[in-house]
């Protein structure tokens, strides 16, 4: 693959490496990240949902140098039985991620296309993923439906804003945006913004200040218009880019600058990893902190 001239510079900031479709790609994930790079993404960061997934993700990252990841239990994931805060510490040292996540509330789980995870175990889940991270300073990635005071409480209490973290795939309202963001958190947008009926996430990208937005795929889930009704996959994240920078009408580059650069500032393990000619790019954005 050459790299062009003046290459976009995108990061997915969030997809699940390990349950992509890769039948395109004749099962090798190795096409899936080469399609994604000649797109311009040049950073991936996966998400493992549960810490038992967390020995395929990192194995994902040793075998491509521009995948970092991060680890947790997703607040629907059913298990035998919850991770203490023993096994979490334990997981965070040994597998050192970037961040942890995903990790939150979902009080909205569709009856019968997801699993029963009860209120209270969610919180308590969330609880002591929380803890974990604010001792390991690390940012926590953030999975939240239909549980905006509860979410807001909690991260109120354990989060320390000079670490912080982000709102993934979000599609609740400004005032939950603002206040997170106050908290220290970043807002990512998935390829939701380009869906015919989400006028609500739109409004979302037009008025979020630019230096606290990320971009993700979420993929496989999620895919973007014009690829609804198909695996989703990195490479498609610059849908999202180009609706973000339609909807505040400035140039896409733009927004793949500025959300690269929010993605390092929040995933500060994660700069070792960027690529220099990113490095090169990014070095002139002056990074400010938005309320």
């Amino acid at each position: 693959m050459t790299p062009q001239a003046n290459p976009i510079t995108l990061v997915d900031s969030h997809c699940h490496l390990d349950k992509l479709d890769l039948t395109p790609y004749n099962g090798e994930l190795a096409g899936a990240l080469d399609a994604a790079r000649d797109a311009g993404v040049r950073q991936f960061l996966a998400i493992a949902t549960d810490i038992t997934d967390a020995p395929a993700i990192v194995e994902i990252s040793r075998a491509h140098s521009d995948v970092v990841y991060a680890i947790g239990v997703h607040p629907l994931r059913t298990r035998d039985e919850e991770a203490s805060l023993e096994a979490l510490r334990e997981a965070v040292d040994t597998f050192e991620p970037v961040a942890v996540g995903e990790i939150g509330l979902d009080y909205m789980a569709p009856e019968g296309k997801a699993p029963g995870v009860p209120v209270d175990v969610q919180r308590e889940r969330f609880e002591r993923h929380l803890a974990v991270a604010r001792e390991a300073e690390l940012p926590v990635i953030i999975h939240t439906r239909g549980a905006k005071e509860d979410t807001l409480t909690l991260l109120e209490k354990y989060v320390d804003p000079a670490v912080g973290g982000v709102l993934h795939c979000f599609t609740d309202d400004l005032d939950m945006a603002r206040r997170a963001i106050r908290l220290g958190f970043y807002i990512s947008l998935s390829g939701i913004v380009t869906f015919n009926q989400a006028d609500n996430v739109r409004e979302l990208a037009r008025q979020l200040p630019l230096d606290r937005l990320l971009i993700e795929t979420d993929s496989p889930y999620l895919a973007p218009v014009p690829h609804r009704g198909t695996s989703n996959e990195p490479r498609h994240v610059v849908e999202v880019a180009r609706m973000i920078a339609e909807v505040r009408g400035i140039s896409m580059d733009e927004v793949a600058m500025q959300t690269s650069a929010n993605f390092y500032h929040l995933f500060r393990h994660a700069v070792p990893q960027m690529p220099e000619d990113v490095q090169s790019r990014l070095g002139h954005i002056n990074h400010t902190m938005s309320a």
